[in-house]
């Protein structure tokens, strides 16, 4: 488990440095969790370390929160003088995530129904399907 968060931790540092060395708008740790990604798709996965290492943090996930429940609180007035463009901006970027998320899925996944597949929408696994069979 040491190892997994040794790991973690060393991602987290190398999306440091990489952020700034290269001077981009992203957060450090955003850059930390593509390089652990990146190294999980190239290892195949993680090691049990790992695995145990992610297994305990995400039993303290909600205590991640609190610094931004703290921001919220801190920058109180700002967020109520800034309300409607902090809105704007918080509807129109999940709109468009969800709608490039569908048309990704519905470009990569394969198609399962229709004449041109040789299926048509049924009642699904159940009784009804087995006595119709």
């Amino acid at each position: 488990m040491l190892q997994g968060l040794a790991l973690i931790f060393l991602c987290q540092l190398a999306g440091e440095m990489l952020v700034r060395l290269l001077g981009v708008p992203v957060p450090g740790p955003v850059a930390g969790m593509v390089i652990l990604l990146a190294g999980l798709v190239l290892a195949g996965g993680p090691g049990e370390s790992l695995r145990r290492a992610g297994t305990g943090l995400l039993g303290y996930l909600t205590l991640f929160f609190v610094p931004a429940g703290v921001g919220l609180v801190t920058h109180g007035p700002r967020l109520a003088a800034d309300w409607l463009p902090i809105l704007v901006a918080i509807v129109v970027s999940t709109l468009s995530t969800m709608l490039l998320v569908g048309w990704l899925v519905g470009r990569r996944a394969p198609p399962q129904y229709g004449p041109e597949h040789g299926r048509e929408p049924g009642p699904g696994p159940g009784p009804e399907a087995s006595r119709n069979a």
